[in-house]
């Protein structure tokens, strides 16, 4: 994004230009770094092609930092500077938008900001964990370490969600499949049919009469049925973006049967994961409740590790306050945290719950698959024998009577 500036210099003169940067603040940085001092910064006005608005520099995934995190960690424990490493980092890096964004970190860190720092001005990027993180890292001077603990938690966090993405490809795909048959059907079969049956003597049975009525309703109003079904689409999905539709959402996701379950183990694994990470690296748990609350994307578990972050900063043992809430957090994931409260081993505790639950999302998807095999063999054959029944039956009708 460029931005117009206006600016004084050490020696008073006035200076305008135009700088390019992710963001107005650090633009400031940057025009800073070279002792130029803003007093006006506006986004310039480009005039161009509508599709100039849109980006299509892609997302920075969670594979893409736990990659970026581990090789920049072993360039730095083999004494690479840190501008150096991160230059060669931004080379090597395919997405456009996160090589930019590796340049003006490397420009921040040239002009003297710390890495963490220079991290917390790209917060699509790398959220507040991962600054905090590394602000840690540098405190105690194990910054490659530090980067090896992110880049395994975000390999643990990618492998959790590809196998929740992994678990609804199938099903996705089964219904868009019989989405295609079935408009296949009513567009190009069922007009033909009709018409057979229109020349034919016979009067068609109640049921056909039905099916043809249904598929003449479809045919003729489909336009209307999907811009009822595009509006309602566009209505949820703003209403989830809305407070209360998040919280409704994010709460009754939790109750799906089975699904649910599985919602609630992935979101068991990532609070641990994040608490064992924060309190490896040196953070307080303190601080690390009150990162992983920001963190966190569900609102129940947020309004949940808010009151334990409460609770804890005036006493109160983690495992203590969890006993309010046996719903969301099962006995074994409190009796683990209780053994590691009192042994001083929290972390390590917390980290054998996440390699518990990881094992047991991957049984739990397993079963999910399993079961849903069948369940949409048998709801796919009922969808298949009603238009089967609906197109041969008044065919057989109608040839019989020629």
């Amino acid at each position: 994004m460029k931005f117009k500036y206006k600016a004084r210099t050490l020696e008073g003169k006035i200076e305008t230009g135009i700088i390019e940067a992710n963001t107005k603040e650090l633009a400031v940085v940057l025009l800073q770094k070279y002792n130029i001092f803003v007093t006006s910064i506006e986004p310039e006005n480009v005039k161009g092609s509508f599709f100039k608005n849109f980006s299509f520099e892609g997302k920075v995934s969670t594979k893409d930092l736990a990659i970026f995190s581990r090789q920049l960690a072993v360039m730095l424990e083999s004494r690479v500077p840190v501008i150096q490493s991160l230059a060669s980092l931004a080379i090597q890096t395919k997405k456009a938008g996160f090589k930019k964004t590796i340049i003006e970190v490397s420009r921040l860190v040239e002009g003297g900001v710390s890495l963490s720092e220079a991290f917390s001005h790209f917060p699509k990027t790398f959220d507040n964990f991962y600054v905090n993180l590394i602000r840690s890292g540098e405190l105690s001077g194990k910054i490659s370490e530090t980067l090896y603990y992110i880049s395994e938690h975000l390999e643990r966090e990618h492998d959790i969600v590809s196998q929740v993405q992994q678990a609804m490809i199938y099903p996705i795909f089964t219904i868009s499949i019989l989405f295609v048959v079935v408009n296949i059907i009513i567009i190009f079969l069922l007009p033909k049919i009709k018409e057979l049956i229109e020349q034919s003597t016979s009067s068609p049975s109640d049921f056909t009469a039905l099916m043809l009525s249904f598929y003449a309703l479809l045919g003729q109003f489909w336009w209307t049925i999907i811009l009822a079904l595009f509006i309602c689409a566009i209505g949820i999905f703003f209403y989830l973006k809305t407070e209360a539709g998040k919280k409704l959402y994010d709460k009754l996701s939790l109750k799906i049967p089975f699904l649910g379950d599985i919602l609630r183990k992935v979101f068991l694994a990532r609070f641990c994961g994040n608490i064992s990470t924060l309190m490896t690296s040196g953070i307080s748990i303190n601080k690390a409740l009150k990162i992983t609350e920001d963190t966190v994307n569900n609102t129940v578990y947020k309004k949940i590790i808010g009151q334990i972050g409460k609770q804890v900063s005036e006493g109160e043992k983690i495992s203590s306050v969890l006993l309010a809430n046996p719903v969301y957090f099962p006995a074994f994931v409190i009796q683990m945290i209780k053994v590691g409260e009192e042994t001083g081993k929290l972390d390590k505790t917390l980290m054998e719950v996440v390699a518990f639950y990881q094992k047991e999302i991957k049984r739990a998807i397993d079963l999910f698959l399993t079961l849903l095999e069948p369940m949409l063999i048998i709801f796919l054959g009922v969808i298949v024998g009603i238009l089967a029944i609906s197109v041969f039956a008044p065919l057989y009708g109608a040839l019989g009577n020629i």
